[in-house]
């Protein structure tokens, strides 16, 4: 049995989140089966992460185990050719049995953005956030100041 490990960037707005879910489609769902057609075999994905309905992601971190024989660098352009546009495998290796993509994962980075106009963008407004009033960034920059530093966020 094998562990593979991929770096995986998507596009979350047609996703009920990353976990599977029952009657919605979900990132995971994706990719497990997109793993099916290519080995035939049914695995469980685990990820650094879960992402919410509509929240994408620029470097999520998964793995799964499996008895195919593709090499591990393979994995990448041989599961994109089975993946819709708005979900991109990055990078593929193989990883020690022990590896866990949720325990393994040593740091986590969000971004916020924040699109301060009276218009709205049709380029912009899957990947921030529409705010028309002034914005207060002293005020932002004082509130922000409880997230500067080192903290250690396991439970969530």
């Amino acid at each position: 049995m094998r562990n593979i490990r991929l770096r995986i960037a998507y596009d979350g707005t047609q996703y009920a989140g990353w976990q599977i879910q029952p009657e919605h489609p979900t990132v995971q769902g994706v990719l497990e089966e997109a793993v099916r057609k290519l080995t035939g075999e049914e695995v469980r994905m685990l990820s650094a992460g879960r992402t919410d309905a509509g929240v994408h992601a620029l470097g999520q971190v998964a793995n799964f185990f499996t008895e195919s024989r593709i090499p591990a660098d393979r994995w990448r352009p041989a599961l994109q050719d089975k993946l819709p546009a708005d979900i991109v495998i990055l990078e593929s290796d193989e990883v020690p049995q022990d590896f866990h993509a949720t325990f393994w994962a040593k740091s986590k980075r969000y971004r916020y953005l924040i699109y301060n106009n009276l218009i709205d963008d049709p380029f912009l407004s899957r990947y921030t956030w529409r705010i028309s009033q002034p914005l207060d960034v002293d005020a932002m920059n004082a509130a922000a100041q409880v997230l500067v530093g080192t903290h250690d966020f396991r439970s969530f």
